[in-house]
């Protein structure tokens, strides 16, 4: 198969869908590869390094796209790449579809066969190709939320872990998954006074566990909510429905109670936000924006800003999944992995994810059935 990498266009995006050590593995398994110049670059790959393993640099974009029978990226094609699509490319990526209607309607007139990352799912449920970035964005939740936190970001003027004899801030962390797990560990380890609200019981005491009674668990309701984001110095929505869009947890009016200065960070922005005064994406070269005197961080690719460790940890689970398309084909890899076939949002000119068809409304087909009507194998 030849598998293209171009470079990612999004705005401060350094990662790259590709390290040398993934460009070796193909080669020997028999593809060839094609990488944009320069695309490494953010991450600290240099194209000399992907050409000592066997790639060949393209010095533009429409090469590696008009080439290439799969192309993998990190994050969702802009509008400037729509033009690139065509019937029964393989596109393998971060969707995010479920609030993006120009870019899933894009997919489906083109006929592209479009493999999400965050779709991809086991059978305990996990998402293997979406929870080392979300390690990432909760960590980094809570390391960015504490110098938003400072005044001359526009915050209080709140140190996360206070010092003796002041009290520590506040951090709220809506949702117990991966994300709000990650943002724990960091907001704990500064010092903070941390509280988890989550609607499941049971993963409330696996928290409790986990942490040791060194943080508080409650039961996620309206009322709770609204006690606890009352009273947070820090926000962070770690809110995940996989491929749907976030429900609106958090309401302006909850906003409107927080003190002035206070910090939001929703980590579930690139999935339509869980927070409701989350109107607009920002993006890394201007992140905020003041709401009802409350800062709101709203970037849509935050491990962006991390380029090198994310690239190291999203190949590290991509590639065996790249390798496993390349070496057998589409239809063929699907069949034989339940987790890949989940995968498949949009196929033969249909949305083949029930949770971004509901969202769009659009007619839902089964991702397998749909593949068999391209023709590919």
């Amino acid at each position: 198969m030849i598998v293209g990498i171009p470079k990612e266009i999004k705005n401060n995006e350094n990662r790259v869908g590709i390290t040398p050590a993934g460009v070796e593995a193909l080669k020997k398994a028999g593809h060839t590869v094609l990488i944009e110049t320069s695309a490494g670059t953010g991450s600290g790959f240099d194209d000399s390094e992907y050409r000592n393993k066997g790639a060949e640099i393209l010095s533009a974009p429409s090469e590696v796209w008009s080439r290439a029978e799969m192309v993998i990226k990190v994050k969702e094609p802009l509008p400037e790449e729509y033009g690139f699509f065509r019937r029964n490319l393989i596109l393998f990526t971060y969707l995010h579809l479920a609030p993006e209607a120009g870019l899933t309607k894009a997919l489906v007139d083109s006929g592209v066969v479009a493999v999400g990352y965050e779709t991809i799912q086991l059978p305990d449920g996990s998402l293997p190709l979406l929870t080392p970035m979300s390690e990432v964005a909760g960590r980094m939740a809570v390391q960015i939320g504490a110098g938003l936190l400072e005044k001359p970001h526009g915050g209080k003027g709140i140190l996360m872990g206070g010092v003796p004899g002041v009290r520590p801030a506040e951090v709220v962390i809506v949702g117990g998954g991966v994300v709000g797990t990650n943002a724990a560990k960091v907001a704990i380890g500064m010092g903070a006074r941390v509280t988890i609200l989550d609607l499941n019981a049971n993963r409330l005491r696996e928290l409790d566990d986990i942490f040791g009674g060194r943080l508080i668990t409650i039961m996620s309701d309206s009322y709770h909510l609204e006690e606890a984001v009352r009273k947070a110095d820090l926000l962070i929505g770690a809110v995940l429905i996989p491929g749907a869009r976030a429900p609106k947890l958090i309401t302006e009016y909850m906003v409107r109670q927080m003190t002035e200065g206070s910090v939001i960070v929703d980590v579930a922005i690139d999935q339509g936000g869980s927070i409701e005064t989350i109107d607009r994406i920002t993006t890394h070269e201007n992140p905020t924006y003041i709401k009802h005197g409350v800062v709101h961080y709203a970037v849509a690719n935050m491990p962006g800003a991390v380029a090198r460790t994310s690239t190291l940890a999203l190949t590290n689970v991509t590639i065996p999944y790249a390798l496993r398309i390349s070496n057998f084909g589409m239809r063929e890899a699907a069949e034989g992995n339940a987790a890949l076939a989940r995968g498949i949002n949009v196929a033969a000119g249909q949305v083949t994810n029930q949770a971004v068809a509901e969202s769009l409304g659009y007619e839902f087909k089964d991702g397998l059935e749909a593949l068999k009507e391209t023709g590919l194998f």
